[in-house]
Formats: structure tokens, C-alpha cells, sequence
């Protein structure tokens, strides 16, 4: 029971409930969750791949982990390395597979999403912004993979671009965050090659623009003043926290708490999302 609860954690449920409902979201601002029976495919597919994903991540990053998250499930001994790989596989074949039932386009994407996140986890991530961007990427596709599901692809493209934007910001602070296990593993992230100070003004000029970027919808009336009001307040202020905070206090500690703050308000992002189409 123990084990099947470790590959259930390096899995990183909180991650791939998000990347769930973001495909359930893209599907639904795209205007229809019909057919459901696609959707449904959609929403387990883009789970499975993103559990995959985080899953073979972990087996990529055991020199970092030994570091900087020593309490992960292959570097605490709960999982071997072989075992994750193994997992990670299985997840990325079941969730290409169910794609193929969607249709093409889907069955495509799904495909190209399992290759670029193994790539990311084996090369990307250890270069100066390319891992940052393939996973934002990634993350904006789960709205595309919505739209594709119920062939609506053109109203998931705005919370796709807030997705891309959102992650990408919050990519680089986690990247600060794992400064010293980067270092120690060779990899060349932004803030092991041109500094942690590089690194914040970047990701300051990419969260501004998101701020903008949130505000459009509703001055282009695509969203009503219900969609403001949820993205101000429960999205733009906490952005606008989480960059002055990391500018006052760029302790590893800190920036963790800022990600995880983050993380969890993609919830709210998603909501906000959701009340628009009222």
C-alpha cells in the first residue's frame, strides 16, 4: 500500500488536477462539452500525460532532488529509478493512446506533448529558458487539448496565452528557488548562468505584461465584470505580491512558499476563466 501511495505522490496530483481542469476549461470556453464522451477522453488523456511528466521528471532531476527536495519518492527510497521510468512510460502510452480516440488533431498533440515533456526532463530543463518555455508551453496546450476535444479551437487561445504567461513567470522563480541543486548538477538554467538578479527582472517584465495581458478580455468585452473582479483581485494582486516579495526576500525558503502560493492560484485563474463565459 505504502508504494502504490509513492508513485501516487511522485505523480504530483496537485499538478495534474490543475492540468485536468484546464483541459475541462478550454473545453468549456470553447463553448460546448460536447461531445462529452471526447472531453472525458481529453480530461483523463492530458491528466495521464501530465502525471507521466512529473513522474519522469523526478527521474531525471535525482541529483537535484538529493539537495533540493531530499522527501521526493525516489531520493527518500520509496521508488526505485528504474521503477519511475517504467511508470512515467506507461503514463505517457495511456495518455497518447486515449488521444487517438478523440481525433487526430488531438491524437497529434497528445503525442508531441509526450515527446517535448520527455525532452524538457532530460535536456530542456538544464538550459537558459528553454525548459522555462517548453513547459509553459505545455501548460497552455492543455487549453488547446479542450478546444481540439469539442473542435472549437479559437476561444481556449485566451486562457492558453494567460496559461503560457502565468507559467512561464512562475518557472523561472522555482529555477531561483533551486538554485544550489542546479549549480551542483551542471545545469544551465537563467539564474546559474547570467544570476539570480537576471532572473527576477525577467520574470518581473513577463508577469507585467500577464497583468495587462488579464485586463484585455473585459475591455474588448469578451468578458463581463464578473471575469474582472475574480482575475484582479484573486489573480493580478497575488502576482503583484509575489513580485515584490521575491525582490524583498529572495531566500530559497521564501521563493518556494511564493511557487506554491502560485501554484495553488491557477485555481482562481481557472475561475476566473469559467465566470467570464456569464
Amino acid at each position: 500500500m505504502w508504494k502504490i501511495n509513492a508513485f501516487f505522490i511522485l505523480t504530483r496530483p496537485l499538478n495534474v488536477l490543475i492540468a485536468g481542469l484546464s483541459i475541462l476549461v478550454g473545453s468549456f470556453i470553447a463553448g460546448s462539452l460536447s461531445p462529452l464522451v471526447n472531453v472525458i477522453f481529453a480530461l483523463i488523456s492530458g491528466s495521464l500525460i501530465a502525471a507521466g511528466a512529473n513522474s519522469i521528471n523526478d527521474f531525471f532531476d535525482v541529483n537535484i532532488d538529493r539537495i533540493n527536495k531530499p522527501y521526493r519518492p525516489i531520493t527518500a527510497g520509496l521508488i526505485t529509478k528504474s521503477e519511475a521510468y517504467i511508470f512515467s512510460m506507461l503514463l505517457f502510452l495511456l495518455g497518447a493512446g486515449l488521444g487517438w480516440f478523440i481525433n487526430a488533431r488531438a491524437f497529434a498533440i497528445a503525442l508531441f506533448a509526450c515527446v517535448m515533456l520527455y525532452l524538457y526532463s532530460a535536456k530542456l530543463k538544464r538550459t537558459v529558458l528553454w525548459g522555462n518555455l517548453t513547459v509553459s508551453l505545455m501548460t497552455a496546450f492543455a487549453f488547446i487539448y479542450g478546444g481540439i476535444a469539442v473542435d472549437l479551437l479559437d476561444k481556449a487561445i485566451i486562457p492558453a496565452v494567460f496559461a503560457f504567461l502565468f507559467h512561464f513567470g512562475r518557472e523561472i522563480i522555482k529555477d531561483v528557488e533551486d538554485l544550489a541543486g542546479d549549480s551542483a548538477d551542471n545545469a544551465r538554467t537563467l539564474p546559474v548562468i547570467h544570476g539570480r538578479k537576471a532572473a527576477f527582472i525577467i520574470t518581473t517584465i513577463i508577469y507585467v505584461i500577464l497583468i495587462i495581458v488579464t485586463i484585455l478580455p473585459y475591455l474588448f468585452h469578451i468578458f463581463g465584470e464578473a471575469y474582472l473582479i475574480v482575475v484582479f483581485f484573486g489573480v493580478d494582486l497575488l502576482v503583484i505580491y509575489v513580485l515584490f516579495s521575491m525582490w524583498k526576500n529572495p531566500a530559497p525558503a521564501n521563493l518556494g512558499r511564493l511557487s506554491t502560493l502560485l501554484k495553488l492560484d491557477m485555481m482562481v485563474g481557472l475561475i476566473s476563466i469559467y465566470v467570464g463565459r456569464f
